[in-house]
């Protein structure tokens, strides 16, 4: 029978314990933190971001300035062209570096006019 006291008793508590902030009041207050501190967690990521709008003059010349390194670069190449195009070279010394090293007549000349006519360095390039 004492037992019987006792449970009743505990139940009779259990409502004054929740009233007073018991267990289920402890477990809102701990989702209650967490979502303060997920909030705070995110306003401190979305702090850093700022809303900024592009300034068009800044857009315009940063793309002439892309423009003109493009064209500059396509200048440069078709000069290196044609300074290739000017080197003598040999059509036999093409014929034996495709053969020997089992490359295209194209890459063989290639690497011959880009080593000015020399095929033993254009061979030795071509071995390393």
């Amino acid at each position: 029978m004492g037992a019987a006291v006792d449970e009743t008793a505990a139940a009779a508590a259990a409502p004054a314990v929740a009233a007073e902030g018991g267990p289920a009041a402890a477990v809102a207050e701990a989702d209650s933190k967490d979502l303060q501190q997920q909030s705070k967690a995110l306003d401190k990521l979305t702090d850093h971001v700022e809303d900024r709008q592009l300034d068009s003059s800044r857009v315009q010349s940063a793309m002439a300035a892309l423009a003109s390194s493009k064209e500059a670069d396509w200048n440069a190449m078709r000069l290196r062209e044609k300074e290739l195009a000017a080197v003598k070279i040999n059509p036999t010394d093409v014929e034996i570096i495709a053969n020997e090293l089992e490359l295209d007549k194209k890459i063989a000349e290639r690497t011959l006019r880009e080593h000015k006519g020399d095929a033993v360095a254009a061979v030795r390039f071509l071995l390393r």
